[in-house]
């Protein structure tokens, strides 16, 4: 037996980068992911792939896409409210879904603030309350925030972003205080700079605002303070969240591991 089999976790922003990695990866292990994103034709797709590799290497050849906005209330919880009706319970939530928006501080829009702030909080919240009181109701449950290094260490033209990755590891420390009674144990994974669509699209974006080439934000912004020069991989990110997502007992709740080739050390 794999140490997912049976287990059904909804993974937000799972229909790409990051997300997708982690419900791929659940699967293979005999997971069963709901593919929770704002695009359904790509969350569908994402659950065919999975469908489509079947059980072969006990892979659990299951998954379910809905559409959700995770800072609407009332999306979050018709989405989590199918995944029961076909399910019957939600084991883990990796709360994922994520945008990114580059400006100083100066010149920050406060509706792009408000916008960041609220998907990467609100929709943390959101799905969280949504899914607890099943959990709760269980006596189990895993949750895992996707952090960041900026949960931990500061970059300019990042102040929502950093702001709210800060943000996600209190809240995790609550849920451990308020879930261990329940065996439900939080947890946030907080990776380096990988190359997913939400990177690439910032190189471009910095380059222009420091005024240095794309090559220079690579070597000179996203990794100069990592010990080896390397992007962090999705597989890397995803071998962390699985980690924590298998964990047998409330032993880790609370803490958050840094996954980044050594650009932040504790």
């Amino acid at each position: 037996m794999s140490r997912f089999t049976g287990r059904v976790a909804i993974v937000t922003g799972a229909a790409s980068g990051i997300g997708k990695e982690i419900a791929l990866r659940l699967a293979a292990e005999g997971g069963i992911p709901v593919i929770a994103d704002l695009n359904l034709d790509a969350a569908n797709k994402t659950a065919a792939e999975i469908k489509a590799l079947g059980t072969s290497k006990g892979g659990s050849g299951d998954a379910f896409a809905v559409a959700m906005n995770v800072t609407d209330e009332a999306q979050v919880e018709k989405g989590v409210a199918d995944t029961i009706a076909k399910y019957g319970k939600i084991d883990i939530l990796v709360s994922n879904a994520g945008i990114q928006i580059v400006k100083p501080i100066v010149d920050f829009p406060f509706a792009d603030w408000k916008k960041l702030l609220s998907i990467h909080l609100d929709g943390a919240f959101l799905t969280t309350k949504a899914c607890l009181k099943h959990m709760y109701a269980a006596k189990y449950g895993r949750v895992v925030y996707m952090g960041s290094v900026h949960s931990k260490e500061a970059s300019k033209l990042k102040a929502p972003y950093v702001t709210a990755k800060h943000g996600l590891i209190g809240l995790s420390k609550v849920l451990a205080k308020e879930g261990a009674e329940f065996n439900v144990a939080s947890n946030v994974v907080c990776p380096g700079f990988v190359r997913t669509p939400l990177v690439e699209k910032q190189i471009p974006e910095q380059a222009a605002e420091l005024k240095i080439t794309e090559a220079e934000v690579i070597k000179n912004v996203m990794l100069k303070d990592t010990i080896d020069g390397e992007f962090t991989t999705t597989d890397d990110v995803a071998d962390a969240v699985l980690f924590y997502a298998a964990a047998k007992s409330c032993v880790h709740s609370g803490q958050s591991a840094v996954v980044s080739h050594g650009w932040f050390m504790q």
